[in-house]
């Protein structure tokens, strides 16, 4: 009975998530890209939608933003390898995972041309001004 209960936890996502990061809390602190998780905050003024979406260990050369047709696209490519060691140094395990992960937004009426983005401190910042119409062209969006 007790090993039928532990075989139906290892193959619960929850119980698998909870363990790793019970075992291996800083591993589960980068561990977003794995379960899909960017969060985001939107606020809006007069002027402006800003954004401000978690990216923590992310290099800024992996971020790709474009705006087209009152969508604005988010894409991160993320690799991470981890090795651990014994108390001797030497390699018990060693990983390489590579991640994709994008979201999409709504936000309909902006200026294109304005946009900015730049990464501080694990904290991607976009700023959408608004304008009546906006250019289309390919899209990309440089993040500063």
């Amino acid at each position: 009975m007790a090993n039928e209960l532990m075989n139906r936890f290892a193959m619960d996502p929850f119980f698998d998530t909870l363990a790793r990061r019970f075992f291996s809390p800083t591993d589960a602190d980068n561990d977003y890209m794995v379960n899909g998780d960017l969060k985001t905050d939107i606020t809006e003024n007069d002027k402006d939608y800003i954004m401000k979406v978690d990216v923590p260990g992310i290099n800024k050369k992996n971020i790709h933003l474009a705006y087209q047709h009152g969508d604005l696209a988010l894409s991160i490519d993320q690799e991470r390898d981890s090795e651990k060691k014994d108390e001797q140094g030497r390699v018990v395990a060693s990983e390489r995972s590579h991640g994709v992960m994008s979201r999409t937004y709504e936000l309909p009426g902006v200026d294109r041309d304005n946009i900015s983005a730049q990464v501080t401190d694990g904290v991607l910042t976009i700023t959408l001004p608004k304008a009546a119409e906006s250019h289309e062209d390919n899209g990309q969006i440089q993040i500063d």
